[in-house]
């Protein structure tokens, strides 16, 4: 389903990972573990395309991605380390604006959505508002309404308490049992079974 071939990246002059090879099919959760500052972000922004690699090269059902972008970017769901939302919006609209932009999307509605995440009377109060957990929450309620296959997801787990934890653990395994594929960092030591797990080094050597 997803496969990096040879994937490297440097910068500067600096070789943060090299030779990275992986092969995820439907029902695999991959979590990138690694110390501080050894590319786990880096490598996520490559899987988004947010980032193109030094070298290798990154396949989607066997399809090279840079020549089938745009069908790659429509089954997958890329959620950062920061929230990723609109303070000045609130959560509903915050959702109404990701809907419009992405293809795929579930029928629940925002409300539903909101609900299930935590949010009931906050559905309209301005992000920049909401606390810390709050908006984590918020963004995380993108989950719910993605159709998107792939999941890559950059600490997910941060500010959000253990209830949350127990909900997104929960939210993790319904994706995959569903067929979905799971990438994702977090210092959370996570309660999953069959779990996957890919360790960077901490290179950042001179080129």
């Amino acid at each position: 389903m997803f496969s990096l071939h040879s994937v490297a990246f440097e910068r500067d002059d600096r070789r943060f990972f090299s030779d990275i090879n992986l092969t995820l099919v439907p029902g695999d959760i991959l979590q990138v573990e690694g110390p501080n500052g050894c590319g786990k972000t880096t490598l996520l922004r490559i899987i988004s395309t947010a980032l193109s690699p030094t070298s290798g090269q990154l396949l989607w059902h066997g399809k090279d991605i840079s020549r089938h972008r745009l069908d790659y970017l429509s089954n997958l769901l890329f959620l950062g380390h920061l929230p990723g939302l609109k303070q000045s919006l609130s959560p509903e609209e915050n959702l109404l604006w990701w809907r419009r932009i992405n293809a795929n999307n579930s029928q629940l509605s925002n409300r539903q959505v909101l609900a299930k995440m935590g949010l009931s009377g906050y559905e309209d109060v301005p992000c920049y508002a909401l606390s810390a957990g709050q908006q984590r929450r918020a963004a995380l309620a993108r989950l719910l309404i993605t159709e998107a296959s792939l999941w890559v997801l950059d600490e997910p787990f941060t500010a959000i308490d253990k209830q949350g934890v127990v909900q997104l653990e929960g939210l993790l395994m319904d994706h995959v049992n569903k067929g979905g594929v799971v990438i994702l960092s977090t210092h959370q030591d996570l309660r999953i079974e069959g779990i996957l797990r890919l360790s960077l080094p901490l290179l950042a050597e001179v080129a």
